[in-house]
């Protein structure tokens, strides 16, 4: 009997050694090449405008205003702070689709971007994926995917900027 608690007090103490070594590399410094979020991105841009006209015309408040709200916090989060001075990168965001959920019905959000005289068009794609806590909080659930896919097109219209 003495046997048996040992050898289980043993796996789980060895368990939970291995559980906490593997979770240690977690919290690395990223490596060279990797580029954080924040980090200055290199591009050239002064103030960000986003211009949600169209899209009040196609979806309507509070949608449009959900979208005007997150687009320049994560546009700043993916590209970096812009250069004082530089020529403004104007977001002009034409529609947004909430879709039914899962992959098979994504939610999508179009757009287009400007800097310094060139246009680049943008489309952006999130995975809604239902949560129990959506029947009770609609509004707080699909505010959450707005700001998802404000997220979303930001980090693409950063990969585009790159290019």
């Amino acid at each position: 009997m003495l046997g048996s608690i040992l050898t289980r007090r043993a796996a789980l103490v060895g368990f939970g050694a291995l559980a906490a070594g593997g979770l240690s590399g977690c919290n690395t410094a990223p490596s060279a090449g990797i580029e954080p979020a924040g980090a200055p991105s290199g591009l050239n841009f002064g103030a960000v405008n986003v211009d949600t006209t169209p899209l009040i015309a196609y979806v309507g408040n509070p949608t449009a205003g959900w979208a005007q709200a997150a687009l320049p916090g994560a546009i700043a989060q993916a590209l970096g702070s812009g250069a004082p001075g530089g020529p403004p990168l104007n977001v002009r965001i034409d529609t947004l689709y909430l879709g039914g959920g899962g992959p098979a019905d994504p939610d999508l959000i179009r757009g287009v971007a400007t800097l310094g005289g060139r246009t680049i068009r943008v489309r952006g794609v999130s995975t809604y994926i239902a949560n129990p806590t959506d029947q009770a909080l609609p509004e707080q659930a699909l505010q959450g995917r707005v700001q998802a896919l404000a997220v979303a097109f930001a980090y693409r219209l950063r990969r585009k900027l790159r290019a």
